[in-house]
């Protein structure tokens, strides 16, 4: 378990993607979930807060990134460098765009699968964690 500052809690916010640009969203959920929008910042701790996305499937790209932005992936296999364009993954898996777009921009070390384990994903307008009290976050 990463360390977390003694006394620290962990807020719970709401972010609505309805209408938001993919890399700007994922630059805001990234700052929350490792805590550089606290004062007790500090790149080795992780006191990141929990953030809940609503409409995660309904943000927008701009320019030509829906046919010039490429994802790659390997099979392992000589010569099997699959790409598939953005435009398609939005079909296929449209949360699987900006899931990439956030863990891309957290740190790679071990924080990493801690901090994007509190990002919860809806793609309606309703959530389950009303007990927690979330405060939402208007972009």
């Amino acid at each position: 378990m990463p360390k977390q500052i003694k006394g620290n809690e962990r807020n719970w916010y709401i972010v609505d993607a309805k209408g938001q640009t993919l890399g700007r969203l994922a630059t805001t959920l990234a700052v929350i979930l490792k805590g550089k929008n606290k004062t007790d910042y500090a790149p080795h701790v992780d006191n990141g807060d929990y953030v809940i996305v609503l409409n995660a499937d309904k943000f927008i790209v701009t320019g030509n990134k829906l046919s010039d932005k490429i994802y790659y992936r390997h099979t392992w296999y000589l010569g099997w460098l699959k790409e598939t364009p953005l435009g398609d993954m939005l079909v296929k898996k449209p949360l699987k765009a900006l899931e990439l777009a956030v863990s891309w921009m957290l740190p790679k070390n071990k924080l990493r699968s801690d901090m994007i384990s509190r990002l919860k994903w809806f793609v309606w307008e309703e959530h389950t964690f009303m007990s927690q009290k979330p405060t939402t976050i208007q972009l």
